[in-house]
């Protein structure tokens, strides 16, 4: 996972490894790379995972056991583009369980407090729709969900 490109860096509370291991759950593409551990040098616990690093969908990440001093918020989230309702579908309920929590348009906070954006193409599309109507019945009818449901949003951007 070493070269050239940007690496992600997740800053966890003692839990990066864990963390690590679910999203190479649910990410089936997922590689599994280094683990460093603190040295006596600290800041941490001598032999305690400090760093995991992983990818997932092609794209690098660092856990980081930091600390309680920082926590994630939806100011940044990652967006996973889905090809159709039923990898939304996969995706939504896997980084929901086990604590994870819905929240609107299609986002999510998994248990480990990270916000995804779960978003199939087609409504991408019809929020982005070229006739200005259309676009804003679908994105009437979004603002209105939870889990985003294309086909309800499709009958929205059709009614006239």
């Amino acid at each position: 996972m070493a070269g050239k490109g940007f690496t992600t860096c997740l800053w966890f509370d003692g839990d990066a490894e864990a963390a690590a291991a679910f999203y190479l759950s649910v990410f089936k593409d997922g590689k599994a790379g280094r683990i460093g551990r603190y040295t006596a040098e600290g800041p941490g616990e001598p032999g305690a995972v400090m760093v995991v690093e992983f990818e997932i969908n092609g794209q690098s990440f660092i856990g980081l056991n930091g600390g309680p001093q920082f926590t994630f918020s939806e100011a940044v989230s990652f967006q996973i583009r889905c090809a159709d309702d039923a990898e939304a579908d996969y995706y939504y309920e896997a980084l929901t369980k086990d604590g994870g929590e819905e929240s609107a348009c299609g986002w999510v906070k998994d248990k480990f407090g990270l916000s995804w954006q779960v978003t199939p193409d087609e409504a991408i599309d019809l929020i982005s729709d070229p006739d200005p109507g259309r676009a804003a019945r679908a994105t009437a009818a979004m603002m209105k969900m939870k889990k985003l449901d294309v086909a309800e949003m499709r009958r929205a951007a059709d009614a006239a």
